[in-house]
């Protein structure tokens, strides 16, 4: 961005959680405080409920873009936070269930956590609750290597990269396919920074991040076959659901967190019509297999 944007833009990097915790940045964002941030919707998904249309997703970021998903997320910030939108970074990378024990299942083939200590948080909790019906153990990220070496926890909902670097393989054995959820990182900016800018500024960086949206679900992608293969090198096995089995826990993972999604719009209503479309612009149903 500050190679694109020399003598029109440049972002100083200020800091991150050491500056500002994690869970206060989106509100210095608001705040004035800083200009923008790179964030989870999730950290402030009290204030705006609609990111649950990004967790959900299984569209990436430039597929969004194109449709005009990202215009309606970004009309939704400003009108909920008075924040600008920039972009929908690192997406097309998604959730598994990773476990200690060989994964059960029943006789229908669904997956039977009834053995489990889930490790959760709020992004999935609303699956792992209402349709899993496991036993979750809220734990923040830090804590979660000691709560699987001490067997607090036998299972972990993650991201498709990063187990790696967290060491958690250390620990667990199993990863259940297939998939659910996306990442919901992004950028958001302060509305008054951003109308501050000149046309010229706000073209450059919304031109870098629109490209970035591309390139960083591409650079993800090519790490989680990465990170894939050397965690099945070091024996990690992958189970999978097949068949119906596989399209009820799909189905479970989005509906239980559409319908917490759609409460809590309706609890603090902007357009009525906004749930049908952010499931329309973000969730791709042919490709889920209906």
């Amino acid at each position: 961005m500050n190679e694109r944007g020399e003598g029109v833009i440049q972002i100083d990097v200020r800091g991150g959680p050491e500056a500002i915790g994690m869970f206060q940045q989106p509100d210095a964002v608001r705040d004035g405080i800083v200009d923008m941030v790179y964030t989870p919707g999730s950290f402030y998904a009290g204030a705006l409920p609609e990111k649950d249309a990004m967790v959900t997703s299984n569209r990436t970021a430039g597929e969004v873009r194109q449709n005009g998903g990202i215009d309606l997320i970004n009309e939704i910030h400003q009108e909920r936070m008075g924040v600008y939108y920039l972009g929908w970074f690192d997406s097309g990378v998604c959730y598994n269930i990773f476990t200690v024990e060989e994964p059960v299942f029943t006789a229908e083939g669904d997956l039977d956590m009834s053995g489990a200590r889930l490790r959760g948080n709020a992004v999935y909790n609303a699956f792992f609750t209402n349709t899993l019906g496991a036993q979750v153990i809220d734990l923040p990220t830090g804590e979660v290597f000691a709560a699987l070496e001490r067997g607090i926890v036998n299972a972990t909902g993650w991201t498709q990269i990063g187990l790696l670097d967290l060491r958690w393989n250390e620990f667990v054995n199993y990863r259940i396919e297939p998939c659910f959820f996306s990442t919901d990182l992004g950028v958001i900016i302060n509305m008054d920074s951003w109308n501050a800018l000149t046309p010229e500024a706000q073209a450059v960086l919304q031109e870098v991040a629109i490209e970035h949206e591309v390139s960083s679900a591409e650079s993800h992608l090519e790490r989680r076959d990465r990170e894939f293969a050397e965690l099945e090198a070091g024996g990690m096995v992958a189970v999978s659901l097949e068949g119906e089995a596989a399209a009820r826990y799909l189905q479970g993972a989005r509906e239980s967190t559409w319908n917490r999604m759609r409460e809590l719009m309706e609890a603090s209503p902007l357009d009525p019509d906004h749930f049908d479309r952010l499931i329309e612009h973000f969730y791709d149903f042919e490709r889920a297999g209906g």
